[in-house]
């Protein structure tokens, strides 16, 4: 009877006892079968993209109410944040230069909402900042994107520095989120404003991903070549791939504390 009353515990029991590649099977095809069902019910695969940035600037909201209520940023990378920044302003520059649109805004506001979370952590909450436990160095992150972008880029008809500032952006994007991972790995539990937070990246990175791959198959591999000739279509799609599998780690656990009724989440030592 009790088990009737809760078969989402049921089913997440069933899926604790099954064997790794039985896992595996089972996160492909929940994959698949989101990615179909966003197909389905999404006429405009544009709007997928609007919706990852709308994610991603509601999980910084959630961020400046943690730092506004709670006047901690306990278990926040700043090093996190700034990579964001960073990457958010690069690509705000190659909209104006290259392209104006609605994504342009919602990059402004992320932007200006990452620039406030930066402020907040750099000055008015730094007694509370982790700097021993945010120790993931940011040139192992900036400047491999720095050099693959200058070796793989798009080739279209703009300048060649604007077209570098595009894929140094787009790699720098898909790990920006390490440093945050790393500290959560560190303290190993994760309060809830910040889990919030990452689990809205999770969900921002899957759209963005889902956006590129469902455009893919309905333009059956042109969108590729739209893209440019060489390593570049397969380094963007690559890209919004690693971003996505990045944080499906800290989503999965994520979900398990949710349906479990748990306010904050456990991580185990390495999964991250």
């Amino acid at each position: 009877m009790k088990a009737c009353k809760n078969p989402i515990h049921a089913v997440s029991r069933w899926i604790r006892r099954q064997p790794p590649k039985m896992k595996v099977f089972l996160a492909v095809l929940s994959v698949i079968a989101a990615l179909v069902f966003l197909k389905m019910v999404v006429e405009d695969n544009d709007n997928l993209f609007v919706a990852a940035e709308t994610v991603h600037a509601l999980g910084t909201c959630v961020l400046i109410y943690k730092l506004s209520k709670e006047k901690t940023c306990a278990g926040l990378s700043l090093k996190s944040q700034e990579l964001t920044a960073l990457f958010l302003a690069v690509r705000l520059y190659c909209s104006f230069v290259m392209e104006y649109d609605i994504h342009t805004l919602l990059d402004s506001a992320t932007l200006g909402t990452t620039l406030w979370v930066i402020y907040m952590i750099r000055f008015n909450l730094r007694s509370s900042y982790m700097s021993d436990k945010d120790n993931f160095g940011i040139y192992y992150v900036v400047i491999p994107c720095a050099v693959l972008s200058m070796f793989i880029h798009p080739s279209t008809s703009h300048h060649w520095f604007n077209r570098i500032c595009w894929a140094f952006c787009v790699y720098l994007e898909a790990i920006s989120v390490l440093p945050q991972l790393r500290v959560m790995q560190n303290i190993e539990i994760v309060e809830p404003f910040t889990a919030h937070y990452v689990f809205a990246l999770g969900v921002a990175r899957f759209l963005s991903c889902a956006h590129w791959v469902i455009q893919v198959f309905d333009t059956q591999g042109r969108l590729l070549t739209a893209l440019g000739y060489g390593l570049w279509p397969s380094m963007v799609l690559l890209s919004e791939i690693v971003q996505t599998f990045i944080l499906a780690d800290f989503c999965y656990y994520y979900v398990k504390s949710l349906i479990g009724g748990q306010l904050v989440v456990r991580l185990p030592s390495g999964v991250v």
